[in-house]
């Protein structure tokens, strides 16, 4: 802990690259951890309902997981959305490039976030192209529709989709530029998210995981414990 208060005083130009691991502490399970989505019984695996072609073929289907399984609305950010968004404030983080599809790094108060997978708070017709609330999906009965009679649907990365080009512009200049990257509460196997985190080549590499990752040897830093113990004792 010492090392890591050392780094950020140090540094003015700090990303943080997050997964799963950041919003479990808020009570949202993780996809692949013993109690995550994945090991749970269903019809379909996970990720076949959270596809692509599963939306288009079986759109009932679809949003009684999304419904039941992806909206975590009463949750709040913990203590490391917290200290992300002062450290934002202060002029010491430049960026927050996540996972999740949340929406509780700016709950927090960050401004610059960039979401690779897309936000569950952000909803579109797929006919007419009208953005919707996450109202429209909590209070639907059934398969979400616009007054154009077309299907909303998530603005979420499915599977077999790929991710918005300007978000990954955006991430990837921010993590290019930055002098420290702090990834966290990610296993880093979820491509092409993970293979972002190639494109940094600034002073020191900050991985934060309870479980190792294959990047562990290119830190310059590494910190196996949870992520709100280390961000609870920053200074």
């Amino acid at each position: 802990m010492k090392e890591f208060n050392e780094i950020i005083k140090s540094h003015n130009n700090i990303v943080f690259f997050g997964g799963a691991g950041v919003s479990t502490e808020s009570g949202i399970p993780d996809f692949r951890s013993v109690d995550g989505l994945y090991n749970q019984k269903y019809d379909f695996p996970p990720e076949t309902i959270l596809s692509h072609s599963f939306f288009l073929r079986h759109t009932e289907e679809f949003y009684r997981f999304y419904q039941d399984k992806m909206l975590c609305l009463d949750a709040k950010p913990n203590v490391t959305h917290t200290a992300l968004a002062r450290l934002e404030r202060e002029g010491k983080l430049r960026a927050v490039v996540t996972q999740n599809i949340d929406g509780l790094h700016q709950m927090a108060g960050s401004k610059r976030v960039y979401e690779l997978h897309g936000s569950v708070h952000r909803n579109y017709c797929t006919k007419c192209g009208k953005f919707h609330g996450i109202e429209a999906i909590v209070n639907s009965d059934g398969v979400p529709r616009c007054e154009c009679g077309g299907v909303i649907k998530p603005d979420v990365v499915l599977y077999e989709e790929p991710l918005d080009g300007d978000c990954v512009d955006g991430a990837i200049s921010a993590i290019s530029a930055a002098e420290v990257l702090i990834v966290g509460g990610t296993s880093l196997t979820v491509y092409p998210a993970s293979g972002l985190i190639r494109y940094f080549n600034g002073d020191k590499l900050v991985l934060i995981n309870k479980s190792a990752t294959d990047y562990d040897r290119s830190a310059d830093l590494l910190i196996n414990d949870s992520l709100g113990r280390v961000f609870s004792e920053l200074d």
